[in-house]
């Protein structure tokens, strides 16, 4: 052990004046330690220097060896300044602020030999302390070796064995009819499990799944694996990927010998019970998630480092708004493609400064966190592979979390695996309950028709808010002029819709529908581009392309894919080279070879993966399929899941409007704890407002209420809630957000309710002590029981005006229910040519609009430069939006 730096407990003594004590301190480390050195740190400080003389003279006293270190905070002696900001980021100050915490100095940075051995020259033995600490270090990190977690195998099988055992009897579930392509498919794959020695991650995959289906759990896999017959047989995926030609090599091939993904997909409300069941399967101690470090990116050094520098906020939000959106963006590549941010940068010291100064802090960690998804299980206790801390998840609960990111949990042989909460499951899990409990029917989610008239009628139409993946409104737009006809446009409308493929979707729609002529760009990508009508959509399409010309096996292609997608020049030609001599020798001439080389080129790095395409588009599927047949209760479901955000909540509602559906105010006789379906008067089902949706109310308040009605029947008046009313979660400030938000109508107008809510109170407390105290009678005499009576409340009548009624719906639930300020003026104020609030969104920046709504907010806000500004929230019966004046 050392001593430390300036902050170690031994030089922290020393500074205090307390020369024994800090004598006695060392004393007790070298005799717990062993091995233990006094630290001599060399910066031109005052009290730095004041501490070495006191330990060079200790270490001669005490026998205790001097170590020579040196205090690096970062690496060369010009990056000063750049750790000085990064200080003020940190702590959210100013380089003007002359109170803030500095470093006092650019001198902590990595020195040479050299300057080490110039500042140590009067005590050599510290420096040769340094190297003998160093020779001692003794680290071996074996990359080639895999420490995957055991899986319990039956006697005298291999995992090999069995994960090839569990596949045949999988495969006649899949495939009733084999075909040779198939069973050849799941030989070859099995062979490459064996040979790259995975097969007990893929057994791990299996028992979790098997886990989740006995809990009945929804859950899907994204990413390439649902490209394997293996897992598809496994019943892990759930689409067929010789259907939908779906590239294994895509996911694991010899040529690439990586840890393969098995990414998956649980209810985001019982992602929890997953990683429990994990954790005590293989062991707490081999088990834990994993850490991740956010980064500043582009846009986010600008922000911090022109806050540090104390530049105006105008400035420094126009340059961040110069920066493009898009991933992997950085300032170089924006001063590069941005000329406004280019001519700013050259013409303006300041701004140039800026940009220089983010340059340096780019890409640096900010912060650490617990990766959203990210699990390591080993297969022998993880403290022997990586260090490991604890984080707290809220209260008294805590987690055992990494030090060493995924990335570096791959490259020392851990198993690391992505379990993600997805909400759209949770979503399909609750209607598929709510549908079972209305009408009696269970929805098996894996035998849905793919043909479902409804489903394509739905998303034909572009009303798919609520549908995973196709609910936003660029992507309606576009949904609504695809019109799809089959799955594999769902799929492929997933895949187009990011940045990139995204200008190739107006030829996809056009093609599609015959209004241009689908153009292959050879004959030989005919068979390959057919199913997209001549686009190249999937990166899967790609490898086919490079095997069709180049001759390359699927392996080989996708290591060419992964290496044009890094978009480095010298690969990139190297690749190129061997694309066109290979295609040559394939029979192609250069011209073709060229002209094919540039289609591809692009697409290497952003057209989508297949297998994650279709798998999202199957769930996407699946939520259109419940909404079109089932809405009512679909979006009951979506409700209940989205209970604590009311800006979904608000747009749900909005849904239920468009389709007839009645939305029901909360009703303390009528409510459950959360959103439920009710018939309307024997008429199309309702949705009822749950109690728990309204603010301030949870579900240990009218959980009990909601039991006790089950079991005695409605509330006949306030006093009989009151009498029967469990006060545990029931406070006064929960009990006036239930009448504001109207759910004891039933009992009372809110008006005098309100007025009389501390004589309601008192009357509930004094019924809550007699329950409490055993005194539910007044006597009791001859075993029989006589009721104390409930007294009467003399409720004084008060009215509430319209505008504070709405106000506080609005403010509880989210939404205006019994009806919206702005209905009586919408038809007079909107015209043809006015675009809804809900409309409004990132297609639309940079043009002028015209809107028209009641403005909901207004704050006063002021730039950094003193100038004054408005921020509206502007609403509509459509949504809202927020205007700066």
């Amino acid at each position: 052990g050392l001593s430390a730096c300036i902050g170690g407990e031994v030089p922290r003594l020393i500074l205090g004046g307390r020369l024994e004590a800090a004598k006695e301190a060392a004393r007790w480390y070298q005799q717990v330690l062993g091995d233990f050195y006094l630290e001599i740190q060399r910066h031109p400080m005052a009290e730095l220097e004041r501490i070495n003389q006191v330990l060079i003279t200790m270490s001669r006293e005490l026998n205790i060896p001097m170590v020579a270190t040196n205090d690096a905070h970062y690496i060369k002696q010009e990056d000063a300044e750049a750790h000085d900001l990064l200080l003020c980021i940190g702590r959210n100050t100013s380089v003007h602020d002359e109170k803030r915490f500095r470093m006092p100095g650019d001198f902590f940075y990595l020195r040479s030999p050299e300057e080490m051995a110039e500042l140590y020259r009067d005590i050599p033995e510290a420096l040769e302390n340094t190297e003998r600490i160093a020779a001692m270090c003794n680290l071996e990190l074996d990359f080639e070796r895999l420490y995957l977690p055991e899986i319990d195998l039956p006697s005298g099988k291999t995992a090999d064995q069995f994960l090839a055992d569990l596949c045949r009897q999988g495969l006649p579930q899949r495939y009733p009819q084999p075909t040779p392509e198939i069973t050849e498919r799941l030989s070859y794959e099995l062979e490459v499990i064996a040979e790259t020695r995975f097969a007990n991650y893929f057994l791990v995959v299996w028992d979790i799944i098997s886990f989740t289906k006995k809990q009945d759990i929804l859950f899907g896999v994204r990413g390439s694996a649902a490209a394997s017959i293996v897992l598809y047989c496994l019943g892990i995926t759930g689409i067929d990927p010789v259907e939908h030609k779906l590239v294994f090599e895509r996911f694991l091939n010899v040529e690439r010998k990586e840890m393969p993904d098995i990414d998956l997909d649980f209810e985001d409300e019982r992602r929890d019970e997953v990683i429990s069941y994990v954790s005590q399967k293989y062991g707490p101690d081999h088990v834990a998630q994993i850490i991740t470090f956010g980064t500043l990116g582009a846009k986010a050094a600008i922000r911090d480092v022109g806050r540090a520098l104390g530049l105006a906020y105008s400035d420094v939000d126009r340059v961040a708004r110069l920066v493009p959106f898009a991933p992997g963006m950085t300032l170089s590549r924006a001063l590069e493609e941005n000329v406004e941010l280019s001519s700013i940068y050259r013409d303006d010291a300041i701004i140039r400064n800026l940009v220089d100064s983010a340059r340096k802090v780019e890409g640096i960690s900010r912060h650490a966190s617990t990766h959203a998804a990210g699990v390591v299980i080993s297969g022998e206790p993880l403290t022997r592979y990586v260090p490991l801390q604890r984080v707290s998840r809220g209260g008294a609960q805590e987690a055992v979390m990494t030090q060493f990111s995924m990335d570096d949990i791959a490259r020392i042989g851990l198993l690391k695996m992505d379990f993600l909460g997805l909400a759209n499951l949770t979503i399909l899990g609750k209607a598929r309950e709510i549908i079972s409990r209305q009408r009696g029917i269970d929805i098996d989610l894996a035998r849905l028709p793919m043909d479902d008239a409804k489903t394509f009628a739905l998303l034909s139409s572009g009303e798919t808010a609520g549908v995973f993946q196709l609910e936003g409104s660029g992507m309606r737009r576009h949904i609504r002029e695809l019109k799809p006809t089959t799955f594999s446009d769902i799929a492929a409308m997933v895949a187009l819709y990011r940045p990139g493929p995204m200008e190739h979707i107006p030829t996809f729609i056009k093609a599609k529908h015959g209004i241009e002529p689908i153009r292959y760009p050879h004959p030989e990508l005919a068979s390959i581009l057919e199913e997209t009508y001549g686009v190249i959509v999937y990166q899967d399409q790609v490898l086919f392309i490079v095997r069709a010309f180049a001759g390359y096996s699927l392996g080989e292609a996708d290591i060419f894919r992964k290496a044009m997608g890094k978009k480095i020049p010298q690969v990139m030609k190297k690749e190129r080279r061997n694309f066109l001599r290979r295609a040559r020798e394939n029979g192609f001439p250069d011209e073709i070879a060229e002209k094919v080389f540039n289609l591809i080129e692009p697409f290497a790095g952003y057209a989508f993966n297949k297998a994650h395409s279709v798998s999202y588009a199957l769930i996407a599927y699946q939520t259109a399929y419940l909404k079109a047949n089932y809405p009512a209760e679909y979006i009951t479901a979506l409700l209940i899941t989205n209970a604590d955000q009311s800006d979904k909540v608000a747009s749900a509602v909005r849904e239920c409007r468009r389709l007839g559906i009645k939305v029901l105010p909360p009703d303390i006789n009528r409510s459950q704890v959360n959103f439920s379906i009710e018939a309307d008067g024997g008429q199309a089902p309702a949705i009822r407002f749950g109690l728990t949706a309204i603010k301030n109310v949870g579900p240990g308040a009218v959980e009990p209420l909601v039991a006790e009605r089950a079991k005695e029947g409605e509330y006949v008046s306030i006093e009989d809630l009151c009498r029967r009313a469990d006060l545990s979660g029931l406070n006064r400030r929960t009990l006036e957000s239930l009448i504001k938000a109207g759910a004891l109508d039933c009992l009372g107008s809110r008006g005098s309710l309100l007025q009389n809510i501390n004589s309601i109170v008192s009357l509930a407390q004094r019924e809550q002590r007699l329950r409490d105290t055993g005194q539910s009678t007044m006597f009791d005499l001859w075993s029989e029981e006589v009721p104390v009576p409930v007294p009467g409340l003399a409720l004084e009548p008060a009215e509430i005006p319209v505008k504070d009624r709405l106000a506080w719906e609005k403010e509880l639930m989210g939404v205006y229910l019994s009806e919206h300020p702005f209905s009586a003026l919408a038809g007079r104020e909107t015209s043809p040519n006015t675009t809804f609030c809900g409309q409004i969104d990132a297609e639309l920046v940079g043009q002028n609009v015209k809107v028209a709504g009641m403005v909901a907010s207004v704050r006063s806000l002021y730039t950094r430069d003193g100038r004054a500004f408005a921020s509206a929230v502007l609403e509509d019966l459509d949504g809202r939006v927020e205007v700066m004046v």
